[in-house]
């Protein structure tokens, strides 16, 4: 078997068994990553989307980003023709990892992730949705995660498929007791990666867990870089550029125009990439500022703005 790891949650401590990676908990797996200050990652979008998280009534997942989820589409979808185009441009930029989802058919999925190996994308990660496993089988030289609610017999069901790389798991803070008693059965010593998307209360005043221990971050780069945002663009499925897919209306560029040969120069990106807690001002004196994780696109999506601090356990 291999070795336990654990994770403290307020007053609980969450323990993962079978499992030889850390497990990603709260927080996109990047965010613990030294950055380099250059583009890393690109997250592809394929359309609307059918997750059960819709923009409309809001998005609180703490990993939704490389989730599915439901947008709106404020024009036509991009092509394949203008995918390949968005694929050679991050791939001129030299990024070498693409996080594919947000799809309409499980068919589309399958060609773009095939489409993103053949021009020569070094990391190629999909997000399909358990019910749409079977519909897209293995692709080979693709990491492929599913994505489920928390219950018990989806997640065992999930982990029973031996081609896939990990499992995205949308769990409610009051479930975190649940998942302690779940995971701990899920033996064996293979490399199944395991990303626990915890759902945030609409108001840090319904919170259930603490904050402070599910956001501690580690990354040696948070004095320079924010931990999540760095490194990293989306484009949605009708071909806009954001920094981040969560943040639906702060448009940094169009794939349609210009593409992203440029995006790595809009002085927009460049300050949200280096957006640290010193450049905020409720958390410029805080002594945790270098420890914490910083979910942006959470807080702006509760308070409309980037620097919110809704969710700081600090402050209330």
């Amino acid at each position: 078997m291999a070795e336990a790891i654990r994770v403290d949650v307020g007053d609980d401590e969450i323990g993962f068994y079978g499992v030889e990676k850390a497990i990603t908990l709260a927080k996109p797996p990047w965010s613990e990553i030294p950055h380099t200050g250059k583009l890393e990652r690109l997250i592809l979008n394929l359309g609307a989307g059918k997750g059960r998280f819709d923009e409309v009534y809001g998005i609180p997942r703490s990993i939704g980003c490389i989730g599915n989820n439901h947008f709106i589409m404020r024009r036509e979808k991009m092509s394949e023709a203008e995918i390949r185009k968005v694929l050679a441009d991050f791939r001129r930029l030299g990024g070498e990892e693409v996080w594919i989802t947000n799809y309409d058919e499980p068919e589309e999925l399958v060609r773009a992730a095939r489409l993103a190996k053949e021009m020569g994308v070094k990391e190629v990660h999909t997000t399909v949705l358990l019910e749409d496993v079977d519909s897209v089988g293995p692709i080979d030289g693709v990491k492929i995660i599913v994505e489920t609610e928390y219950e018990p017999d989806k997640v065992i069901k999930a982990a029973s498929i031996p081609w896939i790389s990990g499992i995205l798991v949308t769990v409610d803070q009051e479930k975190m007791k649940e998942v302690e008693e779940l995971l701990s059965k899920l033996d064996g010593d293979g490399e199944l990666e395991l990303y626990l998307d915890v759902l945030y209360a609409p108001s840090i005043r319904e919170t259930t867990v603490n904050l402070f221990e599910l956001r501690r971050s580690r990354n040696p780069t948070n004095k320079n870089y924010h931990d999540c945002l760095a490194g990293t663009v989306a484009v949605t499925g009708d071909g806009y550029i954001l920094p981040c897919p969560l943040m639906r209306n702060y448009i940094i560029g169009d794939a349609r125009k210009g593409g992203l040969k440029y995006i790595t120069r809009k002085k927009k990106l460049k300050e949200l990439w280096k957006l640290t807690k010193d450049k905020i001002d409720a958390c410029s004196t805080c002594p945790f500022k270098y420890m914490c994780h910083d979910p942006r696109a959470v807080e702006y999506q509760v308070t409309g703005q980037v620097e919110g601090v809704e969710y700081c356990p600090l402050l209330t």
